[in-house]
């Protein structure tokens, strides 16, 4: 097994200034939480891929972290063998996808077999992660013997929360920038959130109240909700808000 470089996640470093300049794929030796969730259910490799926000979600390659072998990562991209992996097409589907399944009904493509082999990447079994009807990141999880039924219910019902835990310093640091959500659009669902309404709301920042709900309203757009309580709701999932 290739030798495994520390995460560059923890703690974020300070000349990533926005999320252009993170590094689209990321390391990692252990994270409390996927070591957590290794000793529940056994796994050789995990992929947490994708973000919530337009250009970072799954199949873009531009935010993965894995402790999968960086040779594997760098021959899977270099080749392009996510543009003839089955399994990449499956996932979009928003179903749980498990490679041997994918594969009985399609033909291996001989390169992706190879490189699959070379290096010891068995049995991948992904887990979607969803927001509506949009396939925005998935967990992928690997191990040489097939996970049995039990296992996978099981991986299927923690992987949210795992992909959730691995990318929420990304989300925190950068997701309101990324949206363009000013600070006063910020601080206002924050408010919100804690079931204020816009006269309370603008008691505690200070705002007018027209003011108030010119930021809700704005950020309400600029987060895709359908109305104020899905902006929240949304926020509060972004790791916009706590």
């Amino acid at each position: 097994m290739a030798s495994k470089t520390p995460s560059l996640l923890s703690p974020l470093r300070a000349e990533w200034r926005d999320l252009r300049t993170v590094p689209s794929h990321r390391y990692f030796a252990s994270n409390p939480v996927v070591d957590r969730l290794r000793r529940a259910v056994p796994f050789d490799y995990i992929s947490i891929s994708g973000l919530d926000l337009e250009g970072y979600r799954f199949g873009q390659g531009a935010s993965v972290d894995t402790d999968l072998p960086p040779a594997f990562i760098e021959t899977y991209v270099r080749e392009h063998l996510y543009q003839i992996d089955p399994i990449v097409e499956a996932v979009h589907t928003g179903q749980l996808v498990v490679e041997a399944e994918v594969f009985a009904g399609v033909p291996r493509p001989e390169l992706l077999d190879r490189v699959l082999s070379t290096f010891h990447v068995y049995n991948r079994t992904l887990v979607p992660v969803t927001r509506s009807s949009v396939v925005y990141g998935v967990v992928m999880f690997s191990r040489q013997t097939p996970f049995d039924s039990e296992e996978i219910a099981f991986l299927t019902l923690i992987a949210p929360s795992v992909h959730a835990a691995v990318t929420r310093p990304l989300m925190e640091r950068f997701a309101a920038a990324h949206l363009r959500l000013s600070r006063g659009e910020v601080a206002c669902l924050m408010q919100a959130s804690h079931g204020l309404t816009s006269e309370g709301i603008a008691r505690v920042t200070g705002y007018q109240n027209d003011t108030v709900n010119s930021y809700i309203k704005s950020a309400i757009k600029k987060l895709g909700a359908a109305n104020r309580t899905h902006a929240i709701a949304d926020a509060i999932r972004r790791s916009l808000i706590h």
